[in-house]
């Protein structure tokens, strides 16, 4: 009987072909099905196993059925709601800051300054303020429904033999041969003796330190030690404080994005300094040592990538590759590791050559590019590895760690708006190149293509293949399909290029979407800056709306702006203005008046005529004008049309604006119209684009135009003081908690003088709260109940807009 029953359960048991063959070889020889127990436990946790996600999704305000997800059939019936409106209902939690007083003076007790922890905000079911704004359907962190695991992270492991000295800012440790160690954070590393790998770059001794940026939101960076005196290789790791991690002030994408408390790690290198002391930077052994209880994963490269990658680094300046393949497939990321181990600053010693020519870098993705925000293709030319993702070195600044040389506005997230102009703008970019080898002879060329590789896609790749010279071609799929490798593979072989086939290394877990990711890289871009003398950019956290704008004339006799254009519609001129008001714009110089493409007699002739020879502003700017310098600017006269309000609408083409010709054009960057003042003839820009380069662009004799593409609409940037309004209440109730909890004073006489300064600055704090949250395109639910969620679903659906799906994998989501 107790035989029988054995058989029983063990055959209704799931298990694999192997298992089951194993089984029937111990049933026959008389011994105890152990296996079957242990394929139980493999398959199923143990019923007592801790939810770390579970306390982990409470603290964050977010309840177990909608973080944990269906992970039965009974929970699969209970749970209704399809993905969509499950992801909707959690992005209106994760948006959206709290309103109760005690809510807040428990965040308080967690947040400090910039250098403290990354925590969101503390939500309840009942009482969740959210904000919407226009197509706000990818404004907020993604949550997954996968239960956390204990992943490993690093196999060093830090102790008083490792530990050469430590600080409140500084940690410098040893790493042996074949031993890594993962951190999450902002951190410069200074290599002091051996190798050590970083991202694909083989980092020596030297005087340079270098700025890694380690986000939640990508694949942590693993620190790896090659080769090292005695085995061993010392690395000294110190705190940054740039600006960037004060993001989250302002937008709740920047929330849980760098380390949070510390670990056991860092406790134990900071022994004998103050007790609230924190780095900008965590050593974690494993994804449990995370106090934020995040899905980390550290980027290990696969074994395929690596071989490649050498392979491809020993061509050294003969190397010209194209890296493509289907979307998701890890093509930036290998484009990165490849570009930082050809920037490699290896000694001449090791393998007879230097790299002094650097790299050129042509990045023809629109929609996720990587040195500058989307909607540009663009020619940089770079001479020192990058350690970070996108949305941290959102633009370069000339200096002698890279440049952009020559960049085209797309005006969208995919080429297939516009294929023609996308190959035109290719065509000029490899002119570029082929000028800057007449200076660098030595400089390879890396190209990343996007994942458009079907229909017209496929064309221009196997175009490019056939014209740019290649030296390898790189497809990063094993899986095909053949439609697509089949006429790549054709191509590679007319041309005589070898084509290597790499398997795709997709991330496992996504914390943000690729609209999530463009969002955070172009909120990134308005609000980086790179000041003179230092080496590092730096962010600030002010809203937009509180800074002071360029003002620039668009008519009269010292305008500033030739034209204005909008890309890929067919406007009314009267309705120029409500197009590009509030609108992100590309700043466009050019050289000539051919680069206004189907000019002709035909166009409209504009009501007006306007000399354009001055840009004038709110901030100081010197400059002279064009006729002193004996230079004059292209003239648009002939295509401009004048609006009601005098703006120069670009009306080229036959019934549309025409994109302007590459050759003659260049994008300086993006700004966004904050507003159009009719009285005085000015448009009020924000742009992180120095005034001395507009300046400069007048002086020698070109013309900004302004180009309104199809790029989504800066919802970021109407939200940036609301989100700023709440992080100041904050952090004023978190003052007055420590002052209660010390028994200090906060410089009132008395304690009544005291409460009454209180409520009247928290009176203030909250009155700036109020006029942030009326503003157009947001809306602010206090009580998210579903009856209010209801009533404000319907309140949105009544304007007319494009909604997005933020959950990854969407069909809305694809990354061009």
């Amino acid at each position: 009987m107790v035989k029988r029953k054995a058989e029983k359960q063990q055959s209704a048991a799931p298990m694999s072909a192997v298992a089951a063959r194993k089984a029937r070889q111990q049933q026959a020889q008389n011994s105890a099905p152990k296996n079957d127990v242990d394929i139980e436990i493999v398959t199923e946790p143990p019923s007592k196993r801790p939810r770390r996600s579970t306390e982990a999704n409470e603290t964050n305000g977010v309840s177990e059925t909608e973080t944990r997800g269906p992970r039965t059939r009974s929970s699969k019936k209970q749970d209704t709601s399809s993905p969509a409106e499950t992801v909707k209902g959690r992005q209106k939690k994760d948006i959206q800051p709290p309103v109760s007083q005690a809510q807040e003076e428990t965040n308080e007790a967690e947040l400090s300054d910039e250098r403290q922890n990354d925590v969101p905000e503390d939500m309840s079911e009942d009482e969740v303020a959210s904000v919407a704004g226009d197509a706000d359907g990818y404004e907020s962190p993604a949550d997954t429904s996968t239960e956390l695991q204990n992943f490993p992270l690093s196999k060093a492991r830090l102790n008083k033999n490792t530990i050469l000295y430590a600080d409140e800012g500084t940690l410098c440790v040893r790493v042996k041969e074949r031993m890594n160690l993962a951190l999450l954070g902002q951190y410069d590393i200074w290599i002091k003796r051996g190798v050590i790998s970083l991202m694909g770059a083989k980092l020596h001794p030297s005087a340079h330190a270098y700025r890694v940026y380690a986000p939640s939101t990508h694949s942590l960076p693993v620190i790896k030690c090659v080769s090292g005196v005695d085995g061993e290789a010392e690395v000294e790791l110190k705190s940054c404080n740039n600006g960037l991690a004060r993001l989250r002030d302002i937008s709740p994408l920047y929330q849980r994005v760098w380390n949070g408390q510390n670990t056991s790690a860092d406790k134990a290198t900071l022994k004998g300094v103050a007790k609230d002391s924190r780095r900008t930077f965590s050593v974690l052994y494993t994804s449990a040592d995370d106090s934020l209880k995040r899905h980390l994963r550290p980027l290990h490269l696969d074994k395929k990538w690596s071989a490649s990658m050498k392979a491809l680094s020993q061509k050294q300046g003969q190397l010209r590759v194209l890296v493509c393949g289907p979307k998701a497939s890890g093509k930036s990321t290998f484009s990165r590791y490849l570009l930082n181990h050809v920037l490699s600053p290896a000694p001449e010693t090791e393998n007879g050559y230097v790299n002094t020519d650097g790299v050129a870098f042509l990045d023809l993705d629109p929609g996720q590019p990587e040195f500058t925000p989307m909607g540009q293709v663009y020619l940089a030319h770079l001479k020192a590895p990058f350690f970070g993702p996108p949305f941290t070195h959102p633009s370069l600044d000339g200096s002698r760690d890279g440049q952009i040389l020559r960049a085209h506005h797309i005006g969208a997230t995919s080429p297939k708006e516009d294929p023609d102009h996308y190959a035109m703008a290719i065509m000029d970019l490899l002119d570029q190149y082929r000028s800057l080898l007449a200076r660098y002879p030595q400089c390879p060329l890396i190209v990343n293509y996007p994942g458009w590789i079907f229909g017209q896609g496929l064309e221009v790749a196997t175009w490019l293949i056939g014209c740019l010279g290649l030296s390898d071609v790189v497809y990063m799929s094993e899986k095909g399909p053949y439609e697509v490798v089949g006429p790549l593979s054709l191509a590679a072989n007319e041309a005589r290029v070898p084509m290597t086939i790499l398997p795709s290394q997709p991330t496992e877990f996504v914390s943000r979407s690729s609209a999530q990711l463009r969002s955070m890289q172009i909120q990134s871009y308005f609000h980086q800056s790179h000041p003179a003398g230092l080496s590092n950019p730096l962010w600030s956290e002010t809203p937009l709306s509180r800074t002071r704008p360029i003002a620039v004339n668009y008519a009269g006799d010292k305008q500033g702006i030739s034209g204005i254009m909008v890309m890929g519609s067919q406007i009314n001129p009267e309705m120029l203005r409500e197009v590009i008001e509030g609108a992100i714009v590309a700043v466009v110089e050019i050289d000539s008046p051919n680069t206004l493409w189907g000019a002709s007699s035909s166009a409209p002739v504009a009501s007006g005529s306007d000399n354009h020879d001055e840009l004038e502003a709110d901030e100081d700017i010197d400059m002279e004008s064009d006729q002193q310098n004996g230079q004059t600017a292209p003239s648009t006269e002939g295509l401009v049309v004048r609006t009601p309000e005098r703006l120069p609408y670009l009306f080229a083409g036959s019934g549309s604006c025409t994109p302007l010709d590459p050759k003659s054009s260049n994008c300086l960057g993006l700004a966004i119209i904050r507003s159009v003042n009719t009285g005085s003839h000015k448009l009020e820009l924000s742009t992180p684009i120095p005034s001395s380069v507009l300046s400069n662009t007048i002086e020698q004799g070109r013309s900004i135009v302004l180009v309104r593409g199809q790029l989504d609409n800066p919802n970021w940037a109407i939200s940036e003081e609301y989100h700023s309004a709440r992080a100041a209440e904050r952090r004023y109730q978190q003052i007055i908690s420590r002052l209660k909890k010390n028994g200090e004073s906060a410089g009132g006489n008395n304690q009544a003088d005291d409460q009454a300064t209180q409520k009247q600055t928290l009176s203030l704090l909250r009155e700036r709260i109020r006029r942030a949250s009326n503003v157009p395109w947001m809306t602010v639910v206090e009580d998210n109940s579903r009856h209010q969620r209801e009533v404000a679903a319907r309140r949105e659906k009544s304007l007319w807009k494009l909604r997005k799906k933020a959950y990854p994998g969407s069909e809305s989501e694809t990354e061009w």
